[in-house]
């Protein structure tokens, strides 16, 4: 491995409840005149915008009152929730019971504007039957109950890849425009968009020799463990899934169609965490392409309890500026009141976008890593803005150059005229990490 020691750096709506009952009546007729499709060639360019950042910070409101922006600008817009705390029905102050599931599917709320939160067990009667069904079973064989069994089947990443099933189908279909993601905090956000990689992964290494194993041992095993082995359907259901996800990845990956906002408080933790965010979605191949800073409190406020909290955001909203730039930054103040409902939402966007804003346009479209050729050797070059020496991990596998930055790993599939070379040296230069690759010596 070619660990960062070898690095050279050389930068020192009035508040609205709404129940149920009236949410189906508003539907009904906002059905009746919405249209039913838009033209074919349209899905092509569907928007998607990524919204994540540290727990807390108000992603969701922001992911709203953007979705509520585009939807009054024309745009047929939908915003999704990936995060398994869902709180995007609650942010449009949609009532219901506490547990509801009707938002599971795209649900109208507004002219051009719906909304989905993705429900797991809405998602397993729905994709995961034979893989729910098998782990049920098995589970049932420790002496667990069937509600019991049923619960414990669903495992860590079945949402995420759900909602990843969802992107790539409405990326296929004429449904939206504009897909708007609000993202579970950052460590969640960061499996969600590394699942299509970590899936084509196992689908080419192990799926296929797992599979021919399973099926010349099976009538054997039966007879020797009470442990049912896993019946060909179980495979042909995540077969199934992996087909569904095909192509998602370079979707993320395509800044024409993606783009990655992070919300943040301008807090010196929060920062923090935003900077790792920012250099863990570059790694990943994907661009961000603005920051929202939210919740400062507004120059009016002049209670002396607020002025030391003032100058502490002034001071790490300067760093915030600095350490992002060129990506612009916007800033949000503290409301007066809870942000809620659809007018709220409203009032939080003209706060955002100017009046004629398109918050989907694309504005950065510099993809996060590149390969070039310089004088007699090749460089894969990154953005990697907060990196520092030390901290950068780089090594070849097979035709793949995997980079480590603290927890993350990532495999950046190499072109062929550089899958025999070896990275021979790495150096920071300005905000970019360069990685020479040369014959192996």
């Amino acid at each position: 491995m070619l660990k960062a020691n070898a690095i050279e750096t050389s930068m020192s709506r009035k508040k609205q409840s709404v129940g149920q009952r009236g949410l189906q009546a508003r539907q009904s007729a906002l059905n009746k005149r919405a249209p039913k499709c838009r033209p074919p060639h349209l899905n092509s360019y569907m928007r998607i915008l990524l919204f994540s950042g540290k727990g807390g910070v108000g992603k969701t409101s922001v992911a709203a009152a953007t979705a509520v922006h585009l939807a009054e600008a024309g745009k047929r817009t939908l915003v999704m929730s990936v995060d398994p705390a869902h709180s995007l029905a609650d942010s449009f102050d949609l009532g219901g019971a506490l547990f509801h599931g009707n938002t599971s599917e795209p649900t109208q709320i507004a002219n051009r504007l719906f909304i989905q939160e993705v429900n797991i067990n809405h998602e397993i009667k729905q994709y995961w039957t034979d893989i729910s069904a098998y782990v049920t079973s098995v589970l049932r064989t420790t002496g667990l109950s069937g509600v019991e069994a049923e619960e414990m089947a669903i495992f860590p990443g079945m949402e995420e890849l759900s909602a990843m099933m969802y992107v790539n189908k409405y990326r296929k279909s004429d449904e939206f425009e504009i897909l708007i993601l609000d993202c579970a905090p950052t460590a969640e956000s960061l499996r969600f968009i590394s699942l299509p990689t970590a899936l084509d992964w196992y689908m080419k290494h192990i799926f296929h020799l797992e599979r021919g194993i399973l099926k010349t041992v099976r009538p054997l095993a039966k007879h020797l463990t009470p442990v049912e082995l896993p019946p060909d359907s179980y495979f042909r259901n995540i077969q199934g899934l992996f087909e569904k996800l095909e192509g998602v990845d370079a979707v993320l990956e395509e800044p024409a169609i993606t783009s990655v906002r992070l919300v943040t408080n301008a807090e010196k933790m929060v920062l923090r965490e935003t900077q790792r965010a920012f250099v863990y979605f570059s790694l990943h191949g994907l661009v961000v392409d603005g920051i929202v800073v939210n919740r400062l409190i507004p120059e009016e406020v002049a209670d002396r309890f607020f002025e030391k909290w003032r100058r502490s955001q002034a001071k790490t909203l300067a760093e915030i500026e600095e350490y992002f730039a060129p990506v612009p930054v916007r800033r949000i103040p503290m409301f007066c009141e809870e942000v809620l409902g659809y007018d709220r939402l409203r009032e939080m966007a003209q706060k955002v976008y100017e009046p004629s804003e398109d918050p989907a346009a694309v504005t950065r479209t510099s993809t996060p890593f590149s390969f070039v050729r310089e004088g007699d050797h090749y460089e894969v070059q990154l953005d990697f803005p907060f990196a520092e020496k030390g901290e950068i991990g780089l090594f070849r596998k097979e035709d793949e150059l995997v980079v480590e930055i603290g927890t993350i790993r990532r495999h950046i599939g190499l072109p062929t005229t550089m899958t025999g070379l070896a990275p021979a040296k790495a150096r920071l230069t300005g905000r970019k990490l360069r990685v020479e690759m040369r014959e192996p010596i």
